[in-house]
């Protein structure tokens, strides 16, 4: 089996330039990578990567935090991530923390202890083990947050415009004629869900609605929407904003069983276009969200720290887009 050394003797070069074209190709020039890499594939030489973690203490390795791994939203994310930590060499972890901040914490001593190099986490949450090594390190701390903007956190992030997006669907709403209209947030202490309340109450409030619109909290299951959508549906609204397509189903089948139907008695427009919404009956109005790309551009920024590659940029608003299908329509 062919050695470092054997690469190094044959390229012309040391181990130590082998090594650096190996895990940190862009300092080493050109015209040396490329004879490395062609000498690397000719004797099919495999890095020995538990030996070279222990030499470099680098793990090749990215954890990423999600709240429920069982909601379909971070399926997409988790997918862009690895495809992108791939092509950077890395491997993704994945930790599900159910929302649990002890459990936040025991993933995240995995980056105190070096098992991994980096923690992407699309909470709402900075665990509170590592407060200590960002005050420390500051923006070399090796750690995005995706979704879940809060700028008091204090570190890279990748997510929409939340508030934005909210005025977008409400003005929707608004535009078919709507004026009583049904809210379902998320959980107060979550800022994505405070920031598209801000939206809708921003839209509300161009068109002297702010006090017609009824507003309830949910957890972005389609159970907790069910609930309250039953009691808007006594409220008379003629519309329902749900802050997720989880949520926006669960509204949906709340309206049939009142003996309506969505949208002809109540139209109904939901939040991240989950790859199902559009095969729900009726097809799911929404707001898209770019989330492979959110997870593509996490890692991105994470790599960049890792690297120390110097970048102005520590947020990153992705667009988002309103998709009309046939859950929404005019009030009668």
């Amino acid at each position: 089996m062919p050695t470092i050394i054997d690469v190094a003797a044959m390229a012309g070069v040391s181990t130590a330039t082998v090594s650096r074209v190996l895990s940190q190709p862009q300092r080493v020039a050109e015209q040396t990578r490329l004879r490395v890499l062609q000498v690397v594939q000719s004797l099919g030489y495999s890095p020995n990567v538990a030996a070279r973690t222990l030499r470099t203490l680098r793990a090749a390795k990215i954890l990423l935090t999600v709240p429920d791994i069982s909601n379909p939203f971070f399926a997409s994310i988790i997918r862009g991530a690895e495809e992108s930590a791939r092509d950077a060499g890395y491997a993704i972890v994945v930790g599900d923390t159910r929302h649990d901040p002890e459990v936040e914490d025991q993933y995240a001593d995995m980056l105190s202890r070096r098992e991994v190099d980096g923690l992407i986490f699309l909470g709402h949450r900075l665990p509170d083990s590592l407060k200590p090594l960002l005050a420390a390190q500051g923006a070399a701390a090796p750690i995005v947050n995706g979704c879940e903007y809060s700028p008091d956190i204090g570190v890279p992030s990748v997510h929409i415009d939340n508030a934005a997006a909210s005025i977008d669907a409400v003005e929707h709403l608004i535009a078919l004629g709507h004026r009583d209209i049904g809210v379902i947030a998320g959980p107060a202490i979550s800022p994505i869900s405070r920031d598209r309340l801000a939206g809708a109450m921003t839209a509300a409030d161009r068109h002297g609605l702010r006090q017609r619109l009824l507003v309830r909290a949910g957890d972005y299951s389609a159970q907790s929407a069910f609930d309250q959508a039953s009691a808007l549906i006594a409220r008379n609204v003629t519309a329902i904003f749900c802050f997720s397509d989880e949520m926006a189903m669960g509204a949906i089948s709340a309206i049939a069983q009142a003996g309506l139907s969505c949208p002809q008695d109540i139209s109904v427009i939901g939040f991240d276009d989950l790859p199902l919404a559009r095969f729900f009956q009726p097809a799911l109005t929404t707001i898209a969200q770019p989330k492979a790309m959110i997870g593509r551009r996490a890692v991105d920024l994470l790599v960049d720290i890792l690297r120390d590659v110097e970048s102005p940029v520590r947020q990153v608003t992705l667009r988002h887009e309103l998709v009309v299908r046939n859950s929404t329509a005019r009030v009668r």
